[in-house]
């Protein structure tokens, strides 16, 4: 299959880019046992190894106290592949932001957001994730922080996994949902975030249907990713209903027709038996006229489809504005009386820049 000229570009980058010692968080009980044994060391050390990579949440090999001194000095500098905290900010809603320092002294992004029972039902009842794909975004979505910082480079497996554990330690609690919704786009990284799918779910213990991973949209990678016929939730990144108004929000949409786009996702649908979420944030006065809403509601015809809304969250670099209430509320009756499935997200973690579309990796 032909490749757009970004992806082909961001494949070439990350091709040059490799590890002499691949680092060990990622890896399954299977991988870990053929590794210890492959240093002299008996196959249920795999297990042990496992489990205090993804239960106890080890950081050195030097650290695992059920190895024998003398092997842990051995392996002492092998790598597990967990980041260093850099910052770390918590906004009042409870939403926890990270900045989290890579080996390679890159920083990302990644936010806790938890959900509260309601009174009198006891603690936290759940903590979603959202984690980063790549350093940077090569995106460059007009409304969105992340892009305004340009793309470095993807993430790999241990560094997208690192980012679900580091939280679960923070909060104390265990990861209950992970969306691929933070710095980058997953699925110009897609060996990496099969891989970390692939191990949240098996390893982490995180149910393939609590997953969910977003895209903008790149040729061909959406019928790609449902091949692998997983149970997670894809969502794409729409945010306009027609063609020149997506160009305008989005740069990339001009290598990518939207029918083409709806067309890839129609047939993910019959491959994967899964319906597809439609992120669209509102813009005040840009998509949020009942015509946009009208047009929107035709693309969602002949196949399973869920529209989830974004109010705009604001950052310093455009002057977008959020739509009020009533507007947004027409926007949703305009839907709903074509019988296009709807819902309303307002996005956690504002007062702290952890909110949708204001990740940038920096402090501010």
């Amino acid at each position: 299959m032909s490749a757009t000229p970004l992806a082909s570009q961001v494949d070439s980058l990350n091709a040059k880019k490799s590890e002499l010692t691949p680092p060990l968080l990622g890896a399954s009980v299977a991988e870990l046992t053929t590794w210890v044994q492959q240093q002299g060391q008996p196959a249920y050390r795999g297990k042990q190894l496992h489990e205090w990579i993804y239960d106890k949440g080890v950081r050195s090999l030097a650290d695992i106290s059920v190895f024998s001194k003398q092997w842990r000095k051995e392996v002492a500098e092998v790598p597990i592949g967990r980041s260093i905290l850099h910052y770390r900010s918590v906004a009042p809603d409870g939403t926890v932001k990270y900045l989290l320092r890579l080996a390679d002294d890159q920083i990302i992004e990644t936010v806790g957001i938890p959900t509260f029972a309601e009174a009198g039902d006891g603690p936290k009842s759940r903590l979603t994730v959202c984690v980063s794909t790549q350093v940077g975004c090569p995106m460059a979505c007009d409304f969105c922080a992340t892009g305004k910082g340009g793309y470095k480079r993807n993430l790999a497996r241990h560094e997208i996994i690192d980012q679900v554990l580091t939280v679960q330690e923070d909060f104390q609690q265990r990861v209950s949902n992970v969306v691929f919704m933070g710095l980058g786009e997953p699925l110009l990284n897609t060996e990496n975030v099969l891989a970390a799918l692939k191990c949240l779910n098996q390893d982490v213990g995180i149910g393939q249907r609590s997953l969910t991973v977003s895209t903008v949209g790149i040729r061909d990678r959406i019928r790609e990713f449902a091949q692998n016929n997983l149970q997670i939730t894809l969502a794409v990144s729409l945010h306009a209903p027609n063609q020149a108004l997506r160009e305008k929000l989005i740069p990339s949409a001009r290598a990518y027709p939207l029918e083409d786009l709806l067309a890839e996702c129609r047939e993910y649908v019959e491959i994967t038996g899964r319906r597809v979420t439609f992120e669209y944030v509102l813009l005040a006065g840009v998509n949020d006229l009942p015509e946009h809403a009208l047009e929107l509601s035709k693309c969602m015809r002949g196949f399973q489809s869920h529209v989830n809304l974004i109010p705009y969250n604001p950052i310093q670099e455009v002057d977008y504005k959020r739509p009020n209430r009533d507007r947004i509320q027409a926007f949703v009756n305009v839907l709903k009386q074509q019988n296009t499935a709807v819902s309303v997200r307002y996005s956690r973690g504002l007062e702290a820049d952890a909110a949708c579309g204001q990740l940038r990796a920096s402090k501010n």
